[in-house]
């Protein structure tokens, strides 16, 4: 029932034990990592894994077709899911991860609760999880413990994505780091919520162990195109919203290098730092927000030197660089959606020398035709050899149409690399495969 007050439906204390609440599959690794430490913290969730063309068809059904992408295949995910028979529309809640922004951070919880209403399931609570406090349910409290859970959630999931996405194009029997992964994640999902074992010195032993693991991996010494995947962030880490392009990329023969959700945090605590800055606002929370800010800037600082010192992974670039590298190129106040974040991680990509670089972006999102597409020109000017292809993704775009173009990227690519023979394939391991390093055998 709706609380009048509020204008929605709570999910009280009494459905933390009666309700399964659904959750929207944007990072698979990372969302099932964090969906097993609330199961084990009392919440009963479920990320769905759920694909095909009825997703979409169900949203479109339930929201005008000029709505943002990325919100009808969410909106269509949950309500193909509460239609399915699978689930108790009375015992089934679902969840909307939100920053506070502009875009679907913000405004399409509303929009979701519109479309269930149409459906004839306007009684089914939708949990707000927002660190900013948009909506309170006393039923779903994040507590500081489950919040630190939640950001090593974020940390091993960014590194098992970087692994993945470094061993899956050399695998020699593929699917063996896939696997892994999975093994791993069920494994720290356990381990986080075991006492001792959710200690951040674990934490940084377990980044040593999980490399090895990963080192430990037979692959082939080839060279392989490097493609850096940016843009909107749903389209750009769900393989529902981008029809599964980073397995699209390993197939082509190339190799997916995908900046971490790390970096989308740190962009959204560093911009409430330069409202203050350009604006003058947030004034009373400037010393929560530099505490947070340099708390993600050392933690993400920790992972890049573990990867480093491992030496047989290439590690991902500090936050505070890239800042350095996008100065001058962008105003830092053009913050709606992905915003300087979006140039900033094409000047990232080319920076570490990856030429080639696919922009995704929903068709029509207004934030990524400016920060991603319109960017491109400048981004060029400063990296002449850098290749940029934006892909729109759309109910009415077809798939053959977005993979040509990747495909005619690839070739370029592939032209440009056999004249320069610049591209190399991965370094060998300084670890034997399935050895421990000092550090994680000392906390061992």
């Amino acid at each position: 029932m709706i609380d009048q007050e509020k204008g929605y439906v709570v999910f009280t204390e009494e459905m933390k034990k009666t309700h399964t609440i659904l959750v929207p599959n944007m990072l698979p690794m990372h969302f099932k990592m964090i969906s097993k430490v609330m199961g084990r913290s009392g919440y009963k969730m479920e990320l769905l894994e759920t694909s095909g063309p009825q997703i979409a068809e169900t949203g479109l059904k339930y929201v005008h077709n000029d709505t943002c992408y990325p919100a009808i295949l969410v909106i269509g995910q949950f309500i193909d899911a509460l239609q399915s028979g699978r689930y108790d529309p009375d015992k089934v809640a679902l969840i909307l991860f939100q920053t506070g922004g502009g875009c679907r951070a913000s405004n399409y919880i509303h929009l979701l609760r519109k479309a269930l209403e149409k459906a004839g399931l306007g009684h089914v609570p939708v949990i707000s999880l927002s660190l900013t406090g948009l909506e309170n349910h006393p039923g779903f409290q994040l507590t500081l413990p489950l919040i630190m859970k939640m950001m090593y959630g974020v940390l091993y999931g960014d590194l098992l994505m970087t692994l993945i996405n470094q061993c899956k194009p050399y695998e020699l029997e593929k699917g063996t780091a896939q696997a892994l992964a999975e093994r791993w994640t069920d494994r720290l999902a356990e381990e986080m919520t075991a006492g001792g074992k959710a200690s951040y010195r674990y934490v940084k032993a377990n980044y040593y162990r999980i490399l090895d693991d990963f080192a430990g991996i037979p692959m082939e010494k080839s060279d392989k195109v490097k493609v850096g995947v940016v843009g909107e962030i749903f389209v750009k880490y769900s393989p529902l919203g981008n029809n599964n392009l980073e397995q699209f990329l390993v197939d082509e023969g190339a190799e997916a290098v995908i900046p971490g959700l790390l970096d989308f945090c740190l962009y959204c605590v560093y911009n409430n730092l330069l409202d203050h800055k350009l604006y003058g606002m947030q004034k009373g929370m400037q010393l929560a927000y530099k505490i947070a800010y340099r708390y993600l800037v050392d933690k993400e600082k920790d992972l890049i030197d573990a990867i480093a010192a491992h030496g047989r992974f290439t590690p991902p670039t500090l936050f505070t660089h890239t800042v350095e590298l996008v100065q001058g190129t962008i105003s830092m106040g053009v913050k709606m959606g992905e915003g300087w974040l979006l140039t900033a991680e094409m000047l990232e990509l080319a920076d570490k020398g990856v030429g080639n670089i696919v922009c995704t972006q929903p068709f029509g999102c207004l934030p990524n035709h400016i920060c991603g597409k319109g960017m491109m020109k400048p981004i060029k000017e400063k990296n002449p050899d850098v290749n940029i292809v934006a892909i729109d993704y759309d109910a009415g775009a077809t798939r053959v149409n977005q993979e040509n173009r990747l495909k005619l990227m690839l070739a370029n690519a592939r032209q440009r690399a056999e004249a320069s023979r610049e591209y190399a394939g991965p370094k060998e391991s300084r670890l034997p495969a399935g050895g421990y390093s000092e550090e994680a055998q000392a906390v061992s």
